[in-house]
Formats: C-alpha cells, structure tokens, sequence
C-alpha cells in the first residue's frame, strides 16, 4: 500500500517537475529571442516568418510543436527546432534534478543555475558571445546555491579554495585568451569559468577544465564528420553560421557546460578515468 503511494508521488512529482521545466523552457526561448534586441519580454509571441500572433493552444511548451508537426498553423513555415529542443532539455533537466532529491532551496537553486546554463548554451551557439548579465546572474546563483550545501558548515578554508578554483578557472581561459589575442578561446568563456569553478570547487576544477576540453575536442570531430558525410562539405549543418573545418571557430560555452555537468553534478574524475584507462 505504501509502497504504491510512494511510487504515485514520485511519478506525480517528476511529471510535475517536467512540465514546469517545459514551461520554463518556453520562457528561455523568449529570452534568447528578445534578449538585448530592445523587444520586452513581455510582448506577444507571434510566427517568425508571417507575424501571426499566435494564441495560446499554439504556445503550449512541446505539445503545441508536436501537434502543428513543427509549422506554424497560419502560414506552413517550419518552427525552429531550437524550441522544441530547448523546451525539452529543461523539462528533462529539472526531472534529473526532482529525482536527485535534496531540500527544497538546493533544488531550487539547482533548477534556476541550470536554467541559467541552457541560456548561456544556446545564446553561445547563435550569437557567439556569452552576456555578462548572464555571467553576473551565474555568479549570484552560484554563491547562493554555494551557501545552501554548505549551510551550517562554514569553513573559511573550504571558502577559500573554492575561491582559488574559480580564480584557476577563469584564469586559465584567460591566459589562453589574452596569449591567442582572442583565436583560441574567447574572454567571456573566462569570465564563464569563474562561477562554475567556484562551484566545482578546488578538488574537481581540474577535471572540470580537462573535460571540457574532451568534450570539445570529440563533438569538433563528430561536426567535421557529419559534415563530410553531407555531401563532402557542401552542405553545412544547419544551427551553425558557416561550413566547418579544422580552422573553424566554435562556440566554447557547451563545452564548457558539459565538462562543469559532468565534474560537479556527476563527480568526474579525469585521474580516475585515466587510471583505469592506462591500467
């Protein structure tokens, strides 16, 4: 009996937490159309392509996409896949984050700094620059949800390494920026690696950086090669500005993203993995 209960309240809770984060990923949308292009966030939503303004049943968070099988119902364009994905992926994160468990603040906390990171990501890939109001909203939420693991437990040492990674972080990047003028990597990825340093701490900020670079490295690859499958390079895919070769600049961020996912919410070792590796 109990245990039917408890499983009803877990289904109820992660359906709950998926629909929210669908809906707050219908929002990020909005955000990363609007943002610093001097529209309000608070207009009307309306098709790209014919301005209809669209009415409610037709902003429905992935359902509406599904439904019109991804074309606006007025004029037949296409929808832009990047709503549906982004919609999807914070409903899918926030899910991660209900079944992680913890207290109501972490978990609060968590969904907000997560939210942040999907903007970043996506603003990153179709606009190449990370805002520093971004970075700035990043670093609130990181000293914030900083103070809700740590509650009750200060320690001014612990404090301070955690300081030391965010200063490793962010300038590593920015010794890499500043060496390359700028090529290799860009001055906002720095500023990016400060508050998530922050977070990962002094024992997981070198796995942090190594795996971002990991990541970065194999997704490049997959890129060249799909790319090169698609007719030869002809055709260059699709959510990017031009057709990609080994001198092409890609977008950090993700990566980034990926690699402070991987090292803070999952524990990853870079040492570990090497070591069963080499073993």
């Amino acid at each position: 009996m109990f245990g039917i209960e408890s499983t009803f309240l877990s289904y109820y809770l992660l359906g709950t937490a998926f629909v929210f984060g669908a809906i707050i990923g219908s929002f990020l949308n909005v955000v990363i159309y609007r943002f610093h292009t001097g529209k309000s966030l608070n207009g009307h939503s309306h098709c790209l392509s014919c301005q209809h303004r669209l009415r409610w049943y037709e902003l429905l968070p992935v359902l509406s996409y599904v439904v019109l099988r991804g074309r606006c119902r007025s004029c037949g364009s296409y929808i832009p896949l990047r709503y549906v994905v982004v919609e999807l992926a914070t409903a899918i994160g926030f899910c991660v984050i209900a079944a992680h468990g913890g207290s109501l603040l972490v978990m609060a906390l968590t969904a907000v700094l997560y939210a942040l990171l999907v903007l970043v990501v996506v603003y990153d890939i179709y606009h190449y620059i990370i805002p520093n109001e971004l970075v700035i909203a990043l670093a609130v939420v990181a000293v914030a949800l900083y103070g809700a693991l740590h509650m009750g437990a200060f320690e001014l040492m612990h404090i301070g390494s955690s300081v030391l990674a965010a200063m490793l972080a962010a300038g590593f990047f920015g010794v890499l920026w500043y060496v390359s003028d700028g090529r290799w990597i860009g001055f906002g990825d720095a500023k990016l690696a400060a508050p998530l340093g922050f977070l990962v701490g002094i024992g997981g900020v070198f796995s942090f950086l190594v795996l971002s670079f990991w990541i970065g490295a194999i997704i490049s690859v997959i890129l060249l090669g799909a790319q090169y499958l698609l007719k030869r390079g002809q055709v260059h895919l699709r959510f990017l500005r031009a057709p990609i070769t080994m001198k092409s600049e890609l977008p950090f961020a993700p990566f980034l993203i990926a690699g402070f996912i991987l090292s803070f919410f999952y524990g990853m070792d870079v040492l570990n993995i090497l070591t069963y590796v080499l073993i």
